[in-house]
């Protein structure tokens, strides 16, 4: 079964940790430095491929060195990126990230070529071959936001595919442009500030309930370190965070995205595929980067344990 992650392609330079950002010519050592693939459709599509997952991963980057680094990231991580476009008049997408000693992360970011990716860029047959399709990041990437994606999203979900959403940014007018995907997506796994940007409900399971009334099946807001809220038709349960050391937060919500998904192709109920989620997430907040400690699916479960 094969899963098509579609959106925002970054890379991540991190370090940690840094607690204050030296002056001058001034040199701070660090415990450690990464680089991964990022990006809520790179960063889900790796974490997808270490859950055990078949991926292709579609989106645009630079004809650069950090184009070539990202690819290489992706597909040592068994990840398919045939679907990625190489744009020469645009950088690859990247970001710095301090890490604080808390797992508090602040970027510095470059967008590129995210900005570039439209539906054009996108196979119509790619989509119908899939099981699921993973929406990763269009509120960024949005040139997808375009009629013919739809049409091909539903024709895909006519085919027996399921859609998740997960959005990248904080920012009102591109988060809020994103709900045009809602009545072609089934499920909606936005953060806790990306829902109430999204609705203007200052309650996540208020928030989530408008959300649902817009097309999805499901509505699963991230909250941190207070787990998920996972909203249906049928009512509302929160599934708290696995209590871990946290040493970096990039990356969960992806490894969320990747754990729930992975327990809907493997035919569990929506409040396994929450806890599946949680799992991964907190495997991954136990390392640096958005693809820490995840190893294998096993690995993630016995969390649960």
């Amino acid at each position: 079964m094969t899963v098509v992650t579609l959106g925002a392609h970054i890379l991540d330079v991190l370090a940690r940790p840094v607690q204050t950002l030296p002056g001058g010519q001034d040199t701070v050592v660090v415990d450690q430095i990464r680089v991964t693939a990022a990006g809520a459709a790179a960063g889900t599509a790796v974490a997808l491929a270490r859950l055990g997952n078949d991926v292709v991963s579609v989106g645009a980057i630079g004809d650069d060195d950090l184009g070539d680094l990202l690819v290489t990231i992706m597909t040592r991580h068994g990840v398919d990126v045939s679907g990625l476009v190489r744009r020469t008049a645009e950088q690859t997408a990247a970001s710095i990230l301090p890490i604080r000693p808390d797992g508090g992360r602040p970027s510095f970011h470059a967008p590129g070529a995210n900005l570039t990716l439209t539906a054009g860029a996108v196979d119509p047959g790619l989509l119908q071959a899939a099981a699921a399709i993973h929406l990763g990041g269009p509120d960024v990437a949005f040139g997808l936001n375009d009629p013919a994606l739809f049409a091909a999203l539903e024709a895909a979900r006519a085919n027996g595919a399921f859609v998740t959403m997960d959005l990248l940014s904080n920012m009102p007018e591109l988060v809020t442009a994103a709900r045009s995907f809602l009545p072609h997506v089934d499920y909606l796994l936005p953060n806790e500030e990306q829902a109430r940007l999204m609705t203007g409900e200052a309650d996540p399971g208020a928030a989530a309930r408008a959300l649902l009334a817009e097309g999805p099946r499901a509505v699963v807001v991230t909250l941190g370190g207070d787990g998920s809220l996972l909203v249906t038709g049928s009512g509302e349960l929160h599934v708290p965070a696995l209590k871990v050391d946290v040493v970096d937060t990039t990356g969960c919500g992806d490894a969320y995205c990747a754990g729930f998904v992975t327990a809907l192709l493997r035919h569990r109920d929506l409040p396994e595929a929450a806890r599946w989620g949680t799992a991964a997430a907190a495997t991954v907040a136990r390392g640096l980067g958005s693809d820490a400690g995840l190893t294998d699916l096993d690995t993630v479960l016995a969390l649960l344990r």
